[in-house]
């Protein structure tokens, strides 16, 4: 019995979600066609193609089933549902809530504006704000088809921690002041929300899947070809320099660089798959992964027109620092994942 599930786990960690049959389907075409897969450019060929591929059908088979269960929480309810709990419950079930919500920082942020305006305590609001973008269904998945299902599920766990503890602290420094006056003003209609019919669902569902992997394809290109690059191109030797275990600021580093960018989940896993094969500490990746999400520059910027500098830094303060603790952890328990 347990040979059976252990067989099935690895069947639907290599073939399902990693599909490694693709990875050896892509190297025959490029094979059939004169290219050599072990060289630099039929290397970074395969990894272009296969990834590309691999990413859009779990892209777009995720987010058909997200959207899917997304549309049992809309916004008035997710409000409601919160509005009936204080203190850490409702920052945990802030952080759950946000798992089944948009997929990048931006998208969180008129969220966040509601929930805010609907007067929520201010700390539940920024769980949602932190959880968001940072941990998903998808993301689970994701990194459960290159890291495997252990670090995928102890990525989404440390995750939650970071949103509960991080609004939780940020409650409890009563920055309600700090928002700008606008979101406070904002009205409010309480209204009854019509429960959607499955057919519905089904069609929010489409729409969500469609709609989401036209805002980020352009991201997902990006991402796989700077992951091929750094893949065939980059000499692991400079990787280790910069990020690799020898490097005590390794983690931070990561964290810092992640910033200025902008993706999603799905942008960042070719890079990460890629600085993994180059031997890159896991908890430096996941600092990287998790700063490119929850901390992308125009996020920021955004969130700076609904609160102050002094609450929009202290928001920046508390998330960079459970990253870089969160990425040297995993440093440091990584052998226990091998």
């Amino acid at each position: 019995m347990m040979s059976a599930l252990r067989w099935l786990g690895s069947f639907l960690q290599d073939q399902v979600l990693g599909m490694k049959w693709l990875h050896e389907l892509v190297g025959m075409g490029l094979e059939k066609i004169g290219l050599d897969p072990n060289s630099m450019l039929g290397g970074s060929i395969h990894f272009f193609v296969y990834d590309v591929i691999k990413i859009f059908v779990l892209l777009s088979v995720l987010i058909f089933s997200i959207s899917y269960i997304q549309s049992f929480f809309p916004p008035e309810r997710t409000r409601r549902i919160l509005g009936r709990f204080r203190g850490l419950v409702a920052n945990s079930l802030a952080a759950l809530l946000g798992t089944v919500t948009p997929f990048c920082s931006c998208s969180s942020i008129p969220l966040f504006i509601g929930f805010t305006g609907a007067g929520l305590p201010l700390g539940v609001t920024f769980s949602f704000l932190i959880s968001s973008p940072l941990v998903d269904l998808g993301s689970l998945l994701l990194l459960t088809s290159i890291f495997g299902g252990p670090v995928a599920v102890a990525y989404v766990v440390v995750g939650l921690i970071l949103a509960i503890l991080g609004g939780s602290l940020i409650e409890k420094m009563h920055l309600e002041n700090y928002i700008e006056k606008f979101v406070l003003e904002m009205p409010f209609a309480d209204r009854e929300v019509a429960i959607p019919t499955q057919t519905e669902r089904l069609h929010y569902a489409k729409e969500q899947m469609v709609s989401t992997v036209k805002k980020v394809y352009l991201y997902i290109f990006i991402g796989v070809g700077i992951g091929a690059f750094i893949h065939n191109v980059i000499p692991e030797s400079f990787i280790q320099s910069v990020l690799g275990s020898e490097n005590a600021f390794s983690v931070v580093i990561a964290s810092l660089v992640g910033i200025p960018m902008y993706a999603d989940i799905f942008g960042t896993i070719p890079i990460a798959e890629a600085l993994y094969a180059k031997g890159v500490g896991l908890g430096t990746i996941l600092a990287f992964m998790m700063s490119v999400t929850a901390l992308s520059l125009p996020s920021l910027i955004m969130l700076r027109k609904v609160v102050k500098p002094k609450l929009l830094v202290y928001f920046l303060l508390i998330v960079t620092i459970g990253i870089i603790l969160i990425g040297y952890l995993f440093n440091a328990i990584e052998p226990m994942f091998s």
